[in-house]
């Protein structure tokens, strides 16, 4: 009997090294679109701040928002360990703003990608319900390379000014998820155009789906929303950017990034949100 317990200690102990606790370094930053009528705050003067911000922050994942394609092209240049995923909204090419993930290439395998619209018909360029612009959510099935743990992203972008549209795209998204990822874990960053507050924000977080990492991560540092109009004397608790996560993921850091350059200015009109996340994996 001591001899029977003692080979099923051993075969227990051996299956708890072959399982590895691994760490994460995720992001959603909205970058602002190129916007002509920027001066003081034209892309050209903020791109290598971002990136650099980007590059010593060390996100291994993050998810992008109001990228057009000249962005995506200066952004790629300056971030060469990155590649990139997603299409623009206007027309599933070239066109419009993507939601575009970048991953370190590394690192991680792209196992699948796609995009989907948010609205009744998710495969075509078009506004859903009473949204004011197309709006869509891009992801990728990933794997590490060194692991082979596979997990799946989604980042999106909801709409500004429809209500429907944003709860709607909260449903959407959450059946997506379950869809597609099923068991597998799943990442859901993105620019909710919500806060903590509102009802489609909270569609996820109770969903028993995904939870905000916000909610659960054991250190939490968030001086500020996550919006900030360029403008760093902007003082509130509202956070529209979220990173929401599968039970897979245990949330140990949460960060509003708050940089600022010469002399107070912002890399973007949003403050990125970035988290560090543990998560099991086999050797």
């Amino acid at each position: 009997m001591l001899k029977k317990l003692f080979f099923v200690a051993l075969l227990l102990l051996c299956g708890a090294a072959n399982v590895s606790a691994q760490t994460m370094r995720l992001a959603t930053y909205n970058i602002r679109y190129d916007n002509k009528q920027d001066t003081t705050n034209a892309w050209g003067k903020r791109l290598p701040y971002l990136t650099d911000l980007i590059k010593f922050q060390d996100f291994d994942l993050f998810g992008t928002q109001e990228v057009l394609y000249n962005q995506l092209q200066d952004m790629a240049g300056k971030l060469p360990g990155y590649a990139h995923i997603g299409v623009g909204r206007d027309d599933g090419k070239q066109a419009g703003e993507f939601s575009a993930i970048f991953y370190k290439k590394d690192k991680y395998k792209l196992l699948k990608q796609g995009t989907f619209w948010l609205a009744p018909n998710t495969t075509a360029p078009v506004k859903g319900w009473d949204a004011a612009l197309p709006r869509i959510c891009t992801w990728g099935q990933f794997q590490d390379t060194k692991t082979g743990f596979t997990f799946y992203m989604f980042n999106t972008h909801f709409d500004h000014v429809g209500v429907e549209a944003r709860r709607e795209s909260a449903k959407l998204i959450l059946a997506k998820v379950k869809q597609m990822a099923g068991t597998t874990p799943a990442i859901l960053s993105g620019d909710f155009n919500v806060d903590q507050r509102n009802e489609s924000y909270t569609l996820l977080n109770t969903s028993g789906v995904m939870k905000d990492a916000f909610t659960t991560a054991k250190v939490v540092y968030a001086p500020n929303g996550t919006f900030n109009n360029f403008n760093t004397k902007t003082k509130t608790d509202s956070r529209i950017d979220h990173i929401f996560l599968t039970s897979a993921f245990t949330p140990t850091r949460y960060g509003i990034l708050t940089d600022t350059y010469g002399g107070g200015k912002t890399p973007s009109d949003h403050y990125p949100v970035a988290i560090e996340v543990q998560y099991s994996a086999k050797k």
